[in-house]
């Protein structure tokens, strides 16, 4: 049984239909990335899975069971999907240790002490450990996205979803944010990701959807979507982003 299953799920803001009838399965450990060009509905496909915006049609199941549009159930969903964004989101005024158990003490009832703990082990899995009592103004860009990535994984999440985290990054800090991406890849982490990041997409992803037009245009195995390309929307962006990239080109292998 999938993990995550959509059926025909649609949205439509206005005039513009952000995603069209797209249906997908994820398993349990499975890579998925997403790629495609800006305004192709990859976002709004995380934003709909994490319960952030609501499909106008179409279901989407969790572990087997239909998604209904309440408030509990979206509060009950977002303690087993997890959501990194482009933009850190860190409370500027809160130490590192304070942004990661905010989390697990309200949400889950933790007592601080095993959170401060929680907070250790998930700084270390990001080499941030030696962080803990950093603001956020006091970390590189790079830092502050590994932060964001810790603070996810304290709330033991059995879904991650990674939206474009590095976008906002300079050129010499993707490296350290993606190394952990790969590191939570290898250790089994059920993962759905839209990136631009190619080489992390052919190295570590089992799966690539490729999206156009709100649809899933094409997917599958990264040596098959990268090799032979299907259509010609999809060599038309391969082209396009290792050209306009030349650090992505090499990073893409």
């Amino acid at each position: 049984m999938p993990l995550l299953a959509l059926a025909g799920v649609s949205k439509r803001f206005g005039a513009h239909q952000a995603l069209d009838r797209v249906s997908l399965a994820v398993d349990p450990g499975e890579v998925v990335a997403i790629i495609g060009r800006s305004g192709s509905g990859k976002s709004t496909l995380l934003r709909v899975i994490n319960g952030l915006e609501r499909p106008d049609s179409g279901t989407i199941a969790f572990d087997g069971k239909i998604l209904a549009p309440t408030a509990r159930q979206t509060r009950a969903l977002r303690r087993e999907i997890g959501i990194v964004f482009q933009s850190y989101n860190l409370f500027p005024h809160l130490s590192v240790e304070r942004n990661i158990t905010l989390g697990p003490t309200v949400a889950k009832g933790m007592t601080l002490p095993a959170a401060q703990e929680l907070a250790r082990r998930v700084l270390r899995m990001v080499d941030l450990e030696d962080k803990t009592l950093a603001y956020p103004q006091q970390l590189s860009g790079g830092q502050q996205q590994r932060v964001a990535i810790a603070r996810a994984l304290a709330m033991e999440p059995r879904l991650v979803l990674f939206d474009e985290i590095t976008a906002a990054l300079d050129p010499e800090l993707i490296g350290e944010v993606v190394r952990v991406l790969d590191r939570l890849a290898e250790g089994g982490m059920t993962m759905v990701l839209v990136t631009h990041e190619m080489g992390f997409a052919r190295r570590s992803a089992d799966t690539i959807l490729f999206m156009h037009q709100g649809r899933i245009w094409e997917q599958g195995p990264p040596a098959k979507l990268f090799g032979a390309p299907r259509t010609a929307e999809l060599a038309s962006f391969i082209d396009a982003i290792l050209s306009v990239d030349p650090a992505a080109k090499r990073r893409a292998g």
